[in-house]
């Protein structure tokens, strides 16, 4: 075992002691078995936000107005909070292309074009059908085609005014209008939208912001009873046909608020999806959030981190330990998300005095004249104990926006701040008693996601499954071998296993992909060793197990091409474009399908979408030159591939192509 690793599982240990034994009480095993909530129950089910505002009038307008109520919607010139028209066109230096918002009719779009000596030789224009973001922060754009959502290539941020990249799409990574919005990303941003099974981002229907129930859960048992009647005096006892969060014990309380405020690497549980989870359940019996610990993470901090980061907080740590004996009852001296914010009122609404009002109401005002700070900077703060101990500072997800840190705290000296950031381990911030096997999940999915220079998290996921055997846990052991990179040690266990028992063991799972995913990185190895038959058996079952998730299909057709199966590839291919007509890929493959069926005319229409959607895409100009070739000459398909070149001058197989050309 290499020594590196041995450090990191040293730390992860102390970690998960002090972290968790030292900052959270257990969770009660009665609460985790049984809710007595009837919202929790499989027969409550969910019935929108129009329905509470009949007796909550006045929570339903507050609460429409905060970034909760206002996190997603139609894009429209009310909703969004972006100066399109002051602001210069948005340039992809990497790409050589530029992206300029616009309004036309009330209706948003935008258009990425580029620019060579002056004229425009790209030119493509979006609409923009959703923006996400309450606009306290940011505004962000998702695109919408045959109900694929797709995240738009530029963020506007609210706080400086400024037209940016989103996180992910700068130095390079710029995925155009290709970023999928999963449900894992939608389930936190909005109202619960319904995904179509089998897809990675493919929706029937979107909500427009989150709602009541996201924090109270299903309310049609509620409304049921108060419709009959059935009214509980709420000052004197608990209503229990729905959740009121401020009634629940620390730890459920903290799960409503972790569901979203708590971003890092989510594992869901055996059989569980991003809908499974209800308010008054255990956050960990549904999903699992790790996130990785930095020798600089007292410093660092993401964006959606308020939960961790308050759960350092020596404010937080000393309130638990004031709490009663009985856990089945609210902690009402803890320190909790709802001790500062009120869910159903604009953060906005709420003067700075009633945040420094929640300090003082523990801290003494005596002991808060004692404070150490300068008595000018006090003064010039006006007393403010927030501004110091919960300063305003930059996230290290997302730029251009400040966020007060929720670790409450003195202020580090400068000298302690320079450090150099070393990954330490990974940690679950909601159980503290999570098993190997999801350990080793987190570290699969830390490497594939956020941080694949990091070889360490291989080998700590290798230590973590070594235990399990391999056939139950096929997922995990193809996937470690998928990120690992070695083909041969796929096609080695499938062998031991025996194919078909393999494909029998990856059955439909609704809303869950993973089988699809192991069926893919199988297909993958066999291909990669030339075994290209067994290939499109695992590539058939990847895209029969996720139809939707267009990629899986792509490669299937792929397969098909190389195996010579034109008629397959094209039929898959054709499912493609109409599922998908933005799809560029498959719109340059059904145009080569048509050349060689000897179509020029079809081809050139897909080869040319092809283009229009990816100018970057070097292998549909080269059809295009084939298709001046085969009609035209090669005069013509010189004369085109010439012109392709002074245009793109980095397309090294082009100028190949057109040397053997000339010299032909």
């Amino acid at each position: 075992m290499n020594l590196n690793y041995k450090v990191a599982q040293y730390f992860i240990l102390l970690l998960s002691t002090f972290l968790f034994n030292a900052c959270k009480p257990k969770l009660e095993k009665t609460i985790a078995s049984q809710s007595p909530y009837l919202s929790v129950s499989g027969e409550a089910y969910h019935v929108g936000k129009e329905a509470c505002k009949s007796c909550h009038q006045d929570k339903y307008e507050t609460f429409s107005h905060t970034g909760m109520g206002q996190s997603f919607d139609t894009a429209s010139t009310t909703k969004s909070k972006g100066d399109f028209i002051h602001t210069q066109p948005l340039y992809d230096s990497y790409l050589n292309l530029y992206y300029k918002p616009f309004w036309k009719n009330n209706l948003l779009y935008v258009k990425e074009y580029r620019l060579v000596n002056g004229d425009t030789t790209h030119s493509l224009t979006r609409p923009i059908n959703y923006i996400i973001g309450s606009g306290q922060h940011t505004n962000s754009h998702i695109t919408i085609e045959n109900g694929y959502l797709f995240q738009a290539p530029f963020t506007y941020y609210t706080q400086k005014g400024v037209l940016d990249f989103p996180p992910g799409f700068e130095n390079g990574a710029n995925s155009r209008f290709s970023r999928a919005l999963e449900i894992e990303c939608l389930s936190c941003h909005n109202a619960y939208p319904k995904i179509v099974d089998g897809s990675l981002n493919k929706y029937t229907s979107v909500p427009k912001g989150i709602d009541c129930e996201r924090c109270h859960g299903a309310g049609s048992i509620h409304v049921a009873q108060k419709e009959q009647g059935i009214i509980v005096d709420t000052d004197k006892e608990i209503d229990y046909s729905i959740v009121n969060p401020s009634k629940l014990p620390i730890d459920l309380q903290f799960d409503i608020c972790q569901r979203c405020h708590l971003q890092g690497n989510t594992i869901l549980k055996e059989g569980k999806t991003f809908y499974d989870f209800k308010p008054g359940m255990p956050l960990h019996s549904i999903m699992e959030t790790f996130l990785p610990r930095y020798n600089t993470s007292d410093k660092d901090f993401i964006m959606a981190s308020h939960a961790d980061r308050l759960k350092m907080s020596p404010c937080f740590i000393k309130s638990i330990k004031k709490t009663p004996q009985n856990k089945l009852k609210p902690y009402k001296d803890a320190l909790t998300c709802i001790t500062c914010h009120d869910p159903h009122v604009s953060i906005k609404n709420i003067a700075s005095e009633t945040f420094n009002s929640k300090c003082t109401s523990c801290h003494l005002k005596e002991k808060i004249a004692d404070c150490s700070e300068q008595p000018n900077k006090l003064a010039l703060s006006n007393n403010n104990c927030v501004s110091c101990h919960m300063p305003k500072s930059t996230s290290i997800d997302i730029p251009h926006v400040t966020v007060h840190d929720h670790y409450i705290r003195k202020h580090m000296p400068q000298k302690e701040q320079n450090k150099i950031k070393q990954f330490i381990a990974l940690y679950c911030a909601n159980n503290p008693n999570t098993d190997r096997l999801t350990r080793a999940k987190a570290y699969l999915n830390q490497y594939e996601k956020f941080d694949p220079q990091n070889k360490i998290l291989l080998d700590s996921a290798a230590f973590f499954l070594k235990s399990y055997p391999k056939e139950k846990h096929l997922a995990q052991y193809i996937k470690l071998y998928f990120l690992k990179q070695t083909p041969t040690e796929i096609i080695n266990l499938i062998a031991t296993i025996g194919q078909e028992k393999v494909l029998q063991a990856l059955p439909k799972v609704k809303f869950d992909n993973t089988n699809a995913w192991t069926a893919y990185y199988i297909a993958n190895a066999f291909e990669k060793e030339k075994q290209m038959l067994n290939a499109i058996k695992f590539y058939e079952k990847a895209s029969t197990l996720a139809p939707y998730y267009y990629e899986f299909t792509n490669k299937l057709a792929s397969s098909y091409l190389q195996t010579n199966k034109i008629q397959e590839a094209k039929a898959k291919y054709t499912f493609l474009v109409k599922e998908n007509p933005s799809f560029a890929t498959a719109q340059n493959n059904l145009g080569y399908i048509y050349i060689l069926e000897r179509d020029f005319t079809t081809a050139v229409k897909y080869i040319n979408q092809s283009i229009n959607l990816d100018p970057n895409y070097e292998l549909a100009y080269l059809n295009r030159g084939n298709c001046f070739l085969q009609t035209e000459g090669k005069k013509k398909a010189i004369n085109y591939l010439e012109n392709v070149l002074k245009n793109n001058k980095s397309f090294k197989t082009v100028e190949q192509t057109l040397g053997q050309l000339k010299a032909s």
